[in-house]
């Protein structure tokens, strides 16, 4: 059976379901494909994957009707950031009452932003969600691209989205090839609860052999800790019993925060920086990690996905009033000179942050001392850093953007 779509979108995830939200209410039919379920968030214990999500990407979801659903389940404000060097007395504050917003971000689980933009995306007419289902074969041609499905149906599309993250499959069917740094470095994530309330306030210090990051979640003394450290390290962090995991998770930390009381599983992934040599193709367009990963210290890799979303959604409807082919190159070619030099900025800025501050060189070590204490007391700079980390400066797709009345 052949059906045919406008859009096809081949990853049902965070940024893919962002994508299809975008083009709901639209005159494109739309379809979004995976290969497993929507996962439902727990209820009691947190999922192990959070976002740090930006002010920018709080107006996405926003405007597109999902906020609600990721409020009604969990969301927690990040009022104020404190960010120290792991050795010397370089030091930093952020606090959002500074650039007059109520957080500087919101942590959320990943389960819940996926479960409230699948749950917005159902209310669609013009959206169909096809998960889970299987493809067995991925066709560029002249006139559109064709998906195989494993149940036998094949979806004709004038537009193939990438959503399908950093191993893309669609990426890969379009013979487009990516730059990649192995960092060589492990992300350790797990949930812990402390003796103190963490006050809202994120909290990062930078190691020797990588960054570690406390992320306050909705209950006062619960946080999210995300351990990136060089893999030969990390493999040792992993494969610590409990109790001497979370002993050297309070040396690492310090006292800020008094006790840590306990740890859940842990889990762990590698650590790589990477991009697309093209985002775009004729029928062809890719988002999200499929297109970019960037190292998590700045928590900015997703919040970069949900603005590609935004940015392409923004494209194709313009190009739709236009009576534009939405899957020719000049059209997609608009997004791709959009969103290639912000993400490609933060790449290399993450990339440099992770040598600047893993590097435990007397020299290096003084200059990042005084780097953060100098940013620290100058207010204008520490300010636009604020706003331009949380996405209130910048080109924003329109659906990013406030409207001030």
């Amino acid at each position: 059976m052949k059906i045919s779509y406008d859009v096809v979108i081949v990853g049902g995830g965070m940024v893919g379901a962002s994508v299809a939200c975008a083009l709901g209410n639209s005159s494109l039919k739309v379809a979004l494909l995976d290969r497993v379920p929507v996962p439902a968030p727990p209820e009691k214990d947190y999922d192990l994957r959070v976002s740090a999500i930006t002010l920018a990407a709080h107006t996405l979801f926003e405007n597109l009707g999902a906020w609600s659903g990721m409020a009604r389940r969990r969301v927690s404000p990040v009022r104020e950031m404190r960010v120290r060097s792991g050795e010397g007395s370089g030091a930093i504050h952020f606090n959002a009452a500074e650039i007059g917003e109520p957080a500087l971000a919101w942590i959320i689980e990943n389960s819940v932003i996926q479960a409230a933009l699948i749950e917005r995306l159902h209310q669609f007419t013009n959206i169909h969600s096809l998960c889970p289902v299987g493809i067995t074969n991925i066709t560029l041609a002249d006139n559109g691209a064709v998906v195989t499905l494993n149940d036998e149906r094949t979806l004709m599309a004038k537009l193939l989205v990438g959503a399908d993250g950093a191993d893309s499959g669609v990426r890969r069917a379009a013979g487009i090839e990516t730059q990649s740094l192995d960092l060589h470095q492990k992300g350790i994530v797990a949930t812990i609860t402390t003796e103190k309330p963490h006050e809202a306030t994120a909290r990062q210090r930078f190691l020797a052999t990588g960054p570690l990051a406390f992320l306050p979640m909705d209950e006062p003394q619960t946080c999210s800790i995300v351990w990136s450290a060089d893999t030969a390290r990390a493999d040792q962090l992993f494969a610590l019993d409990d109790a001497a995991f979370i002993h050297e998770l309070q040396n690492a930390m310090g006292e800020s925060l008094g006790a840590i009381q306990t740890v859940s599983p842990r889990a762990a992934f590698p650590l790589a920086l990477s991009h697309a040599r093209a985002y775009t193709a004729p029928h062809l367009a890719l988002v999200g990690d499929a297109a970019h990963t960037v190292h998590p210290l700045a928590g900015q890799g997703v919040n970069l996905g949900f603005l590609d979303a935004a940015t392409l959604a923004e494209v194709l409807l313009d190009a739709t009033v236009k009576h534009k082919d939405i899957g020719a190159h000049e059209v997609l070619r608009r997004y791709e000179r959009w969103r290639k030099g912000n993400n490609l900025a933060m790449i290399s800025i993450t990339g440099g942050f992770k040598y600047l501050f893993g590097n435990d060189l007397p020299v290096v070590s003084q200059l990042r001392n005084w780097g953060l204490d100098l940013t620290n007391a100058a207010t204008p700079v520490k300010n636009f850093i604020m706003r331009r980390a949380s996405g209130l400066e910048g080109d924003l797709p329109k659906l990013a953007k406030r409207v001030w009345h």
